[in-house]
C-alpha cells in the first residue's frame, strides 16, 4: 500500500494529511489479518508472553481493539470500506459470541477456536466489551443493522453483564457506560442502560478535582488515563447520544484538560511518558481530536492536527511496528520494563483511540486548516497544574518538555518497597525515560539506609504556584521529606528538607538519565551537599528511550534534626549548553530558598512541612 505524498504546504510541521491517517489505519488492520482465528472471532497476535488474563482473553483483546480502529475508519468514511474490514469483524462477532448462546459459564463456556470468554468469567472481557460496543455503535448502519436476530441476541447476552457495577474502582466504571450507550441507541434494556450510565458518571465525578483533572480512582493517579479514558468515554457518549445537557456538563472539563494537556507534547511529537499503559502510544491523540469533534477545545484546528499527526509520526518513525506491521509492547520498539502484567500482545491496539479524528468530516477545519505550532515550539513555559500537584516546563529552543511530579502516585510500590517508576519519579521528560530496575532510579532523592536507597512512596502535594510545586513524603517511620521544584527556562532548582532523620544519614539526589545522542543533563550542588561535591556517574541501565549513557548523582549527609539540600539541574537539547550554575543564583536562609534567575527575575519559597 503506497504512502501518500507529504503536503508541506498544508502540514508544514508533519507533512501528513487525512490520507496518511486512512492509509495507516488500513495498514494496521491488514497486518493483523493473518493472526485471526478461523472465523475471525479472536486475533491471536504474537508476543513475548500472554497477559495475566490468559491467551483466550488476549485473542479477544486483539479482536476488540482492532475492531475499534476499523469502526473509526469505516464510520469516518461514511460506510466506505474498500478493504472489507467490517465484513470480517461481523463474522468474528458471530463466531465469538457463540459461547453466550449456550448459557454456560466457567471454562466450559469457551468452546471452539473463535469463542470469546464471558464477561462474567474473565474481568478483562469487561474492558474489551467497551471497544466492541463502541465499534458497534459507530458502525450500526453498516454492521449491527445487517446482522441476523440470533447473532444480535447472542451479542446482547454477552454485553449485558458489563452493565453491573465495575469490579475495579477506577476508569473501569466507564466501560459499562460505553456498553450502555450502545444498548440505549439500539433500544435494548434502555432503563437498565440509563441506570448504568447514571451510576458510572456519579462514580467518576467523585474523582474530579477541577481544572479538567480526574484522579484515576482514590489513589491520586494522574496520567494519560485522564485523556484516553476519563474524558474520552463520557464526552464521546454525550456527543454520540446527542445529549446536550451531558455534553454541557463534561465538555468544559475536556476543554480545561486540553488547556494543560497540549503543553505535554514535545516539538518532535512525543507525548510525555508518565504513568502506566504507555504501550498505548498514540492513544494520546484521542482527547485533542475529541475536543475538535465536540467543539470543546482551546486548540485551533491546525494545532489539533499538528499535535495528533506529530504524535502518530513520532511512534511510526521510531519503530513502533515490527517487520510484520504489528504494534509491539513498548514505546519506540519493544521495551518490557514498561509493560504491565495485565498487558498482552493485543494491548497496544488501544492506540486505535488515536484515530478518533477520522470521525471528523474530510472538510472539517481540523483536516483542512494549515498546521500550527505547539506551545513547546512557541515560547518557554512553566505551568503549574494545581489539582494534580504537577509542574510542566518546556523550552522553545529545543521543544523539550519536562514534568515535575509533586502529587501523582497511583500506587506506593511493590511488597519489596520498590517505587512504581511510572509514577514515583520526581521528574519526567519527553526525551528521557524512567530507568528500569535494577539500574539506579533517575530523578530521585532518598536516604541511603543499610546500603539501599529509600523509595519515595506516595507524595502528598503541598501546593503549587507560579513556577513551583511542592510535596511531602515519608520514606521511613518518623522521617519526613519536604520537596520542591522551582523552574525557569531550562533551569530547575531541586530542594529537599529532611526532617527527623538520624544524624549523618547519607542522602542521594540523582539527575536525568539520558540516552546516547540524547539531550544534555546537568546537576550542580548548591546547599547542604559538601562544598566541593562533584556529581558522580552511576551505572547505566535501560529506559524506554534507549540505553542510559549516563546518570549523575549528588551525595550528602544529614546534620541535626533537619537538613536542607538544594541542587540546580538542567535537561536540554541545546548545542554546547552553558553550565547550569550560570542560570541562577541561589541563596538559602533557614528553610527558605531565594532564587535569582539569569534574566534577573526572582523567586522565593519556604519549605514548611505544613504550608510551603
Amino acid at each position: 500500500m503506497p504512502t501518500p505524498p507529504e503536503n508541506r504546504e498544508l502540514s508544514p510541521y508533519t507533512g501528513w494529511t487525512r490520507a496518511h491517517w486512512e492509509t495507516t489505519a488500513d495498514r494496521l488492520l491488514l497486518a493483523v489479518r493473518p493472526y485471526a482465528s478461523p472465523r475471525g472471532g479472536l486475533i491471536d497476535l504474537p508476543g513475548p508472553r500472554p497477559s495475566w488474563s490468559g491467551v483466550r482473553s488476549d485473542g479477544l483483546e486483539g479482536y476488540a481493539r482492532t475492531f475499534l480502529l476499523a469502526a473509526f475508519r469505516v464510520a469516518g468514511a461514511r460506510g466506505g470500506d474498500p478493504h472489507g474490514h467490517l465484513a470480517r469483524y461481523a463474522e468474528g462477532l458471530a463466531a465469538g459470541t457463540e459461547a453466550a448462546d449456550t448459557g454456560r459459564s466457567g471454562p466450559e463456556a469457551v468452546d471452539g477456536p473463535d469463542a470469546w470468554p464471558l464477561t462474567t468469567d474473565v474481568r478483562q472481557a469487561i474492558v474489551e466489551s467497551a471497544s466492541v460496543a463502541l465499534g458497534l455503535r459507530l458502525t450500526r448502519p453498516w454492521l449491527w443493522d445487517t446482522l441476523d436476530d440470533r447473532t444480535r441476541q447472542r451479542t446482547v447476552d454477552w454485553l449485558l453483564p458489563a452493565l453491573e457495577p465495575s469490579p475495579v474502582d477506577n476508569n473501569w466504571w466507564l466501560f459499562g457506560l460505553t456498553v450502555a450507550g450502545f444498548l440505549q441507541d439500539a433500544g435494548i434494556e434502555t432503563e437498565r442502560a440509563a441506570a448504568t450510565i447514571e451510576r458510572s458518571l456519579a462514580r467518576i465525578d467523585r474523582w474530579y478535582l477541577g481544572q479538567g483533572w480526574y484522579s484515576d480512582g482514590d489513589n491520586r493517579a494522574f496520567d494519560h488515563y485522564n485523556a484516553w479514558a476519563l474524558h474520552f468515554y463520557p464526552v464521546l457518549h454525550a456527543h454520540l447520544s446527542g445529549d446536550r445537557d451531558l455534553l454541557d456538563r463534561y465538555g468544559p472539563r475536556l476543554r480545561a484538560q486540553l488547556d494543560d494537556y497540549v503543553h505535554l507534547f514535545d516539538a518532535n511529537g512525543a507525548p510525555l511518558p508518565h504513568g502506566r499503559s504507555l504501550t498505548y502510544r498514540f492513544a494520546a491523540a484521542a482527547a485533542p481530536w475529541l475536543g475538535a469533534l465536540t467543539s470543546h477545545t482551546p486548540l485551533r484546528p491546525g494545532a489539533t492536527r499538528r499535535l495528533a499527526s506529530g504524535t502518530l509520526r513520532y511512534f511510526l518513525d521510531r519503530g513502533a511496528t515490527d517487520d510484520n506491521g504489528l504494534l509491539t509492547l513498548g514505546w519506540h520498539g519493544p521495551h518490557p520494563p514498561i509493560v504491565q502484567d495485565y498487558s498482552g500482545p493485543g494491548s497496544p491496539y488501544w492506540a486505535s483511540k488515536g484515530f478518533l479524528g477520522l470521525l471528523l468530516p474530510a472538510g472539517h477545519p481540523a483536516w483542512t486548516d494549515p498546521e500550527e505550532p505547539l506551545p513547546a515550539e512557541r515560547t518557554d513555559t512553566v505551568r503549574a497544574v494545581a489539582p494534580a500537584g504537577l509542574l510542566i516546563q518546556s523550552t522553545a529552543t529545543d521543544g523539550l518538555v519536562r514534568l515535575h511530579n509533586h502529587g501523582s502516585n497511583h500506587v506506593s510500590g511493590d511488597a519489596a518497597g520498590t517505587d512504581d517508576a511510572g509514577y514515583a519519579r520526581s521528574a519526567y521528560s519527553t526525551r528521557t525515560g524512567p530507568t528500569a530496575a535494577p539500574a539506579p532510579a533517575d530523578n530521585h532523592f532518598g536516604l541511603v539506609v543499610e546500603g539501599r536507597l529509600t523509595p519515595r512512596g506516595p507524595a502528598a502535594p503541598r501546593g503549587t504556584g507560579p513556577g513551583w510545586a511542592a510535596s511531602l513524603h515519608t520514606p521511613l517511620p518518623g522521617v519526613r521529606i519536604v520537596s520542591a521544584t522551582l523552574a525557569h527556562g531550562r533551569a530547575e532548582v531541586r530542594a529537599h528538607l529532611v526532617l527527623g532523620a538520624p544524624e549523618d544519614t547519607p542522602v542521594r539526589q540523582t539527575g536525568w538519565a539520558t540516552p546516547p545522542g540524547g539531550p544534555t543533563a546537568q546537576l550542580h550542588p548548591v546547599h547542604g551537599y559538601p562544598p566541593a561535591a562533584v556529581p558522580t556517574a552511576l551505572d547505566g541501565g535501560a529506559t524506554l528511550q534507549g540505553p542510559v549513557s549516563g546518570t549523575e548523582a549528588l551525595h550528602g549527609t544529614t546534620r541535626g534534626t533537619e537538613t536542607l539540600f538544594v541542587a540546580l539541574a538542567s535537561l536540554t537539547a541545546e548545542a554546547a549548553p552553558a553550565p547550569v550554575s550560570t542560570l541562577a543564583t541561589v541563596r538559602v536562609t533557614g528553610r527558605t530558598v531565594h532564587v535569582t534567575w539569569q534574566n534577573g527575575t526572582t523567586a522565593r519559597l519556604s519549605l514548611d512541612p505544613e504550608d510551603p
